[in-house]
């Protein structure tokens, strides 16, 4: 599922590169359309995640194992759903942001609906439950690593925030007013 996830995300990033730029905020980051930046990256998040996959030498008994394993499966794999939804309901106007800068393309569109309607940013909040999920099903140093960058998804979706806002105006401040970012709102009867 991660696999084919992340392959996903890879073609939507190379279609990216093939597209116009519109409005950018933070760094100006024209490195985030060279594919030789994703090629690398991949390359050193590969071997990283490799050389990290090692049990934490931690003492577990089976039972609460158990309940790890369950607690981390309810994480994990709605996660990953989540995230692949979003980068599906996305469609052309996915493309990558970092922590230092953002891209919208040229004729960018506001995605409001499927899993957008639900939040803000539904990549990420799948993201952060996938990184919380994984460290409790496979307990390794890698997974360690992945928890702790999860909070930097929220400065990346402050840079997205800007550009949105400053790209849809009025439209883009409608939508924040009804959709929350991360947690979506519990509606009683």
């Amino acid at each position: 599922m991660a696999i084919s996830t992340l392959a996903i995300i890879l073609f939507g990033i190379w279609r990216g590169t093939q597209r116009q730029v519109g409005r950018k905020t933070g760094l100006d980051g024209s490195w985030l359309g060279s594919p030789w930046f994703y090629l690398a990256s991949a390359v050193v998040f590969s071997g990283l995640s490799y050389l990290g996959w090692v049990r934490l030498p931690l003492r577990i008994s089976q039972t609460v194992r158990i309940g790890m394993l369950v607690a981390g499966s309810l994480f994990y794999f709605p996660g990953m759903l989540f995230v692949l939804w979003g980068r599906m309901a996305l469609g052309k106007n996915y493309f990558v942001s970092t922590g230092f800068g953002a891209r919208l393309f040229q004729g960018h569109a506001l995605v409001t609906g499927g899993p957008y309607a639900i939040v803000r940013h539904p990549m990420y909040a799948g993201l952060i439950a996938c990184a919380i999920g994984a460290l409790l099903i496979y307990f390794t140093w890698t997974t360690i690593l992945f928890a702790c960058f999860a909070p930097f998804t929220l400065i990346r979706a402050r840079r997205e925030e800007t550009a949105l806002a400053a790209e849809f105006g009025e439209q883009w401040q409608e939508y924040c007013r009804r959709v929350p970012a991360f947690f979506p709102r519990m509606k009683l009867m």
